[in-house]
């Protein structure tokens, strides 16, 4: 029994060792497992530079011209020439209106003319002979022009059975249809064109912001932008590919509103935009200079009002509240809260948290519309 003593505690040392080893793996494995890798965010770096403020206003669409078509003679319609909705072209035929009785008072007008003519030139000869008095000669020539009169207004009553479009454009739905009576009383609506192309953008500012621009430019702390073209944002949060061109700004102030009135011009072609549409305007208003701007994605908003994440120079995040100026493109321009250099958080928000360590990488935006035209703070 004596002789196996040694080797039992040779078995149990090493029995210590491999249980003191298995913890020391447990916990080295329990601790790289509580500490994951920090998580990759993209970043850009502030830099200063040059921004356009643009503002975003409420819009609607208004067609460029708007012509009713309307019956200027009485009678029953006899036919429609054109498809509801289809474009129509200047002088094209619309409608017919039943044109007999037009037609039958044409001829008599006309007959009338020739017989007044007959007379006056039979009067001529004998008024000069003193055969017949110059009262007479005056009546009949007199009656002479006012059967021409009575032509010229047949003719002309004729030439209305026939309802041509008054301008080119795209026409709507027919007000009435074949067999009904139209004119009587008074002229009868019978549809409406409309010129889409180009079409007119009418929206408003309020007069306050004017003012406070105003004001800005007085004090020399900005420039006033180039504000002949505005971009167009549609419903679906698309901008409009052609730029409009702003036409006027209104004199005076509604008193309903206390807006103030605003016209752009902008091609139609493909008649994506329609009439009574809604729509948003940038329009600029502002050149800045020396101005930190941070794409829109970056910013946050909480109840004390705008904020960005940071990342300091240990890779941690920390919030940073910021004072923001309005839109310059799809970035938003930072008037105070940021310093040149300092690295904002652009993607990954969502697995970042204040005091936590991050992996920044550089932000490289997509190939898409909205980053064609890249943020200056990311420069």
């Amino acid at each position: 029994m004596k002789s196996n003593t040694p080797l039992r505690l040779a078995l149990a040392a090493a029995l210590v060792l491999l249980t003191a080893a298995c913890n020391r793996d447990d916990a080295d494995a329990a601790k790289n497992q509580a500490a994951p890798p920090p998580p990759e965010v993209a970043v850009i770096e502030a830099r200063y530079g040059s921004a356009v403020l643009r503002r975003e206003l409420p819009g609607r669409l208004e067609a460029y011209r708007t012509a009713q078509v309307r019956a200027r003679v009485e009678g029953i319609l006899e036919k429609r020439f054109f498809e509801e909705g289809s474009d129509v072209k200047e002088g094209q035929l619309l409608y017919r209106i039943e044109p007999r009785t037009y037609q039958r008072a044409f001829e008599a007008a006309k007959a009338d003319v020739a017989a007044a003519k007959l007379l006056v030139d039979r009067y001529r000869p004998l008024v000069k002979i003193n055969a017949i008095s110059q009262q007479e000669f005056d009546s009949a020539e007199a009656a002479w022009k006012q059967a021409e009169a009575k032509l010229a207004q047949a003719a002309l009553d004729l030439e209305n059975t026939r309802v041509p479009a008054p301008i080119s454009g795209r026409i709507g739905r027919s007000l009435v249809t074949e067999g009904a009576l139209v004119g009587k009383g008074e002229p009868t609506h019978l549809a409406t064109i409309e010129q889409i192309d180009p079409i007119y953008v009418n929206f408003t500012q309020p007069s306050a912001e004017l003012l406070a621009l105003r004001e800005a430019l007085r004090s020399g702390q900005w420039k006033e932008a180039d504000r002949s073209n505005v971009e167009i944002v549609l419903d679906n949060g698309k901008t409009y590919p052609i730029p409009a061109k702003l036409l006027f700004e209104d004199v005076s102030v509604d008193p309903a509103t206390g807006a103030v009135l605003m016209r752009a011009l902008a091609k139609n072609p493909e008649h994506v935009l329609l009439p009574g549409m809604f729509v948003r305007v940038r329009l600029p208003q502002m050149q800045m200079d020396k101005v930190i701007t941070v794409p829109q994605r970056a910013v946050q908003i909480n109840p004390q009002g705008h904020f960005v994440m940071v990342v300091d120079a240990n890779n941690t995040v920390a919030p940073r509240a910021i004072k923001v100026g309005g839109m310059s493109g799809t970035d938003w321009v930072v008037l105070e809260g940021l310093q040149e250099g300092e690295k904002v958080v652009v993607e990954g928000l969502l697995k970042v948290r204040a005091g936590a360590p991050v992996k920044p990488v550089p932000w490289q935006p997509k190939n898409t519309p909205a980053a064609a035209a890249p943020s200056t703070a990311a420069k």
